[in-house]
């Protein structure tokens, strides 16, 4: 298995819209809008740099979403990171076959139609990380 890059770095906030004016404001970062991912309960922007990872900011949709979980725990900060892969499939399979566990037992629809899938903080130093594959 080999990952591409790191695609974005997930910050749970309570405000999405004052997040993002804040975020903007301070680095004159550029964002294609907000979209929600009923799938995963979550509104988010992403914040596009120059170079590197893009900065996804996170909120809740609703009640029970594990975002919220997050945030009424932990408060507001980094909550994952995302690892770009080609074959999201064979990657979680060649996981697993190394005694991962994930949240999910098959990939689903993330932000603009990718496949995602979360590796659970147990398997890797506490740490949530989301696997990415982009539409094809």
């Amino acid at each position: 298995m080999k990952v591409q890059r790191i695609d974005h770095i997930g910050i749970a906030v309570r405000n999405l819209e004052e997040s993002l004016a804040q975020w903007r404001n301070l680095f004159a970062l550029e964002s294609a809008g907000i979209e929600e991912v009923k799938e995963r309960g979550v509104r988010l922007a992403h914040l596009n740099l120059e170079r590197g990872p893009s900065v996804e900011l996170v909120s809740p949709l609703g009640e029970g979403a594990p975002v919220e979980k997050f945030l009424k725990e932990r408060g507001e900060g980094i909550h994952h990171f995302c690892l770009k892969v080609k074959d999201i499939q064979k990657t979680m399979h060649e996981l697993k076959a190394k005694g991962i566990q994930f949240v999910q037992e098959k990939p689903y629809q993330g932000a603009g139609g990718s496949l995602i899938a979360f590796i659970h903080p147990s398997g890797i130093n506490g740490v949530l990380i989301e696997l990415k594959e982009d539409k094809r």
